[in-house]
């Protein structure tokens, strides 16, 4: 038996880079997957595209009751959906603060709050949010992006506190600079691709970029039965950057 085998899983931003390789595994490994963005052309073969912006109350709460329609239960919810923001704190007017805010920290409570009551159902809960490095350790031009992490860290281990005793387990993943489509875009709009690609790098102890399918196998472990005494963690997957020191 697979250890996903009749557990219906919920992955946000699931159409691209970490999302879409999360809903990869957990498919390989028995789950049935909704995926909600913005867009959902794209998702993996086998899973549910469902369209919503985390960013609106009324989308999620349809997105969530469409799945409970569908596959008559939740049990998994991997909170994967966030943008990116570059600069330091003067370098981003209110608009993009409250933008990059409502996307990763309150569209992350938004879908938690839709799914918790078909959560407290399951005897297998599990929540995962995609956290970042940056919540942990300083990085340079990225202020408002360290604050929506921080925040998600935060809510993280709250989460865990009041759920615990409902059978829910909540954790986080944190990678490191990871080699998903923001940061493609992010390195083409360098002055100096190359140069910030070798740079981000060596930035990571292990000397590359973290890929998509390490921090999804972080996320569906911490979603599976093996994970089932862990809550109320934040594991790094992160090449080094927050435990190694190597100069």
């Amino acid at each position: 038996m697979k250890p996903f085998e009749n557990v219906v899983a919920v992955v946000t931003g699931g159409a691209s880079g970490i999302g879409a390789a999360t809903t990869t595994l957990l498919l390989a490994q028995g789950a049935r997957v909704a995926v909600l963005d913005r867009s959902v052309e794209t998702v993996p073969d086998g899973s549910w595209g469902v369209v919503c912006d985390i960013t609106d109350t009324g989308q999620v709460d349809a997105a969530i009751a469409a799945v409970v329609e569908r596959f008559g239960q939740i049990d998994v919810l991997v909170n994967n959906a966030g943008i990116g923001a570059a600069g330091d704190v003067a370098a981003n007017d209110d608009d993009e603060w409250h933008r990059v805010l409502d996307v990763n920290v309150v569209g992350l409570a938004r879908v938690s709050r839709a799914a918790l009551p078909h959560l407290r159902a399951s005897s297998s809960a599990a929540i995962v949010n995609t956290c970042s490095v940056v919540a942990a350790i300083g990085v340079p031009n990225r202020a408002l992006y360290a604050a929506s992490k921080g925040a998600v860290a935060a809510l993280t281990l709250a989460m865990a506190a009041d759920h615990v005793r409902e059978g829910i387990r909540v954790n986080a993943v944190v990678p490191g600079t990871a080699d998903t489509p923001w940061v493609e875009r992010l390195l083409q709009a360098a002055d100096d691709p190359e140069a910030t690609g070798r740079g981000l790098r060596a930035r990571q102890p292990m000397g590359r970029l973290v890929s998509a399918d390490e921090v999804a196998h972080a996320i569906v472990y911490l979603a599976s039965p093996a994970a089932a005494s862990t809550t109320g963690t934040l594991l790094a997957v992160d090449g080094g950057m927050t435990g190694v020191q190597v100069q």
